[in-house]
């Protein structure tokens, strides 16, 4: 991928952060000029004394702090400095990569006033996987990522710690190690670098593609449970849903179509109507199915945007003084992705609920044990997954609580309206984390569920279940005499998040 003035995908960034993709720097010359052009403006506007906000003015409410011209050069080190309070887990690997990967990208629009030195070392960094430690825990959103990305300009400036190389180690050890020269910022650049939405964005970036793949499994699983329950196939014809043509309802139910090979009317083996988790599934998982092209649209706009401030139109000779920081786009992209997801976990976990209860699971036994009759009065089965996955859906339901409406007024009230879209964005993560977790224990309990259908009438599968089920059986075999599944349970789960399984074209 090419970081410069073409935008960058969702998929660039996630394939990038987990190094998929190598990673380029524009290189024509007339790119470069108008890079350099913008940080020679402000020199030139320092030689005049002009009055440029966090350049020549102290940082937010302190805009009417005057900085004199001989404390411009120590003002950046200072505002990555007094930042450096982040608290809480850090910044996986591929979220770091991802984040290095957004505020480049922004940085190369040419209006944030940096050097082209300091976008080559952003690259060099990702190229060589120098990743700066960034504490998750300290942005409101607005003015940006400040505290996360001063992890950023610090580590540029080989200070604080980096991971190179499976190692914690100081950014200035492996600066000298590298044959680098630690950058001194120039006046704008840390707040170039710092004031913006990279970590909110990242991280969005890596949730829509979790979100993407957790729509397809939770509609194979579905298949395979209308399988396991003997469900009514019906529920998911072409006429009907031309009647109600959302697209996203209309492209669930059409891969539930091609599961499960319908191609002719199907008698209902026990009821008229499934319950709503299995005649429904179209209409739950068609929700995110049709919200993830506006969610794209919010997510990659933000991407491509120079979003921190001021910025410097070198070209007209003006420095804009605006609030391109505030996340709010990615605040509601997230809280809205935690909704949808939240429901997705809902849905998996009634239909595990069905499958473990014999009075509505159509004759399978207790909890889907395979245990024979000898040992059928002590073996349990997945019972104690269903409360596992219970547990983990409300967990994910309680998260939906949006992060957006929480703003909070910050900094001697300058702040005094903020996004909170970090937090939203760490949320909805967290959502996934969960919703994926309940997508393995149902996924392992349909396939139980379908194995003892066919233990009790084999009868061929329609392909793409047959190939499912033949993949699951690989890793996962039936479950006969208990046994603990955490190991499975993890396994799965594995397999989710590296997309292993192909679903739909």
């Amino acid at each position: 991928m090419v970081f410069g003035e073409l935008p960058l995908t969702i998929e660039q960034v996630v394939a990038l952060s987990q190094r998929r993709a190598p990673s380029l720097l524009q290189g024509d010359a007339a790119w470069r000029e108008r890079i350099a052009k913008g940080a020679r403006f402000l020199d030139t506007l320092l030689d005049k004394e002009g009055v440029i906000y966090g350049v020549t003015t102290g940082y937010g409410d302190s805009c009417v702090v005057a900085v004199p011209l001989e404390q411009v050069e120590a003002l950046p080190r200072h505002l990555f400095t007094f930042h450096g309070c982040g608290l809480g887990k850090v910044l996986d690997e591929a979220a770091t990569r991802a984040v290095l990967a957004a505020r480049l990208q922004s940085l190369c629009h040419g209006v944030s006033g940096v050097r082209v030195e300091l976008l080559e070392r952003l690259q060099a960094f990702i190229d060589q996987d120098v990743l700066p430690v960034i504490p998750e825990e300290g942005s409101v959103g607005a003015s940006g990522d400040l505290t996360p990305l001063s992890y950023v300009a610090a580590t540029l400036s080989g200070q604080r710690d980096v991971f190179y190389k499976g190692q914690r180690r100081s950014a200035a050890e492996v600066h000298a190690e590298l044959g680098w020269q630690p950058l001194v910022l120039r006046p704008k650049e840390a707040l170039a670098l710092m004031n913006g939405t990279a970590v909110m964005t990242a991280l969005a970036c890596l949730a829509y593609a979790r979100a993407d793949y957790l729509l397809q499994l939770a509609t194979r699983i579905t298949a395979l449970n209308v399988v396991a329950l003997e469900g009514n196939p019906e529920h998911f014809d072409e006429r009907l849903f031309a009647a109600k043509p959302h697209p996203g309802q209309m492209q669930v139910a059409a891969w539930l179509r091609q599961d499960l090979a319908i191609d002719a009317p199907t008698p209902p083996l026990h009821r008229l109507q499934d319950r709503y988790s299995l005649r429904c599934a179209p209409h739950v998982l068609g929700v995110l199915a049709d919200s993830l092209g506006l969610l794209r649209q919010f997510i990659e706009t933000e991407l491509n945007s120079a979003n921190d401030n001021p910025l410097i139109d070198a070209e007209a000779e003006r420095v804009l003084h605006g609030g391109h920081f505030y996340g709010g786009h990615i605040a509601f992209a997230m809280d809205s992705l935690k909704n949808l997801v939240g429901n997705v976990a809902d849905l998996l976990d009634r239909q595990l609920a069905l499958l473990v209860d014999v009075r509505y699971n159509h004759g399978l036994p207790s909890n889907l044990s395979g245990a024979p009759q000898a040992t059928a009065m002590i073996n349990h089965g997945f019972k104690a997954v269903q409360i596992g996955a219970s547990a983990w859906t409300a967990e994910a339901l309680k998260n939906t609580m949006p992060a957006s409406v929480f703003s909070r007024s910050t900094e001697c009230h300058n702040q005094d309206k903020v996004s909170m879209g970090t937090i939203a964005a760490r949320d909805a993560l967290r959502s996934l984390e969960l919703t994926e977790q309940v997508a393995a224990a149902t996924l392992l309990a349909a396939n139980q569920g379908v194995w003892l259908r066919q233990r009790e009438n084999p009868r061929a599968l329609p392909e793409p279940l047959t190939a499912m089920h033949q993949q699951l059986a690989g890793d996962f075999p039936p479950v006969i005499e208990d046994r603990a599944l955490e190991g499975e349970l993890r396994l799965c789960l594995e397999r989710i998040r590296a997309r292993h399984w192909r679903l739909y074209a």
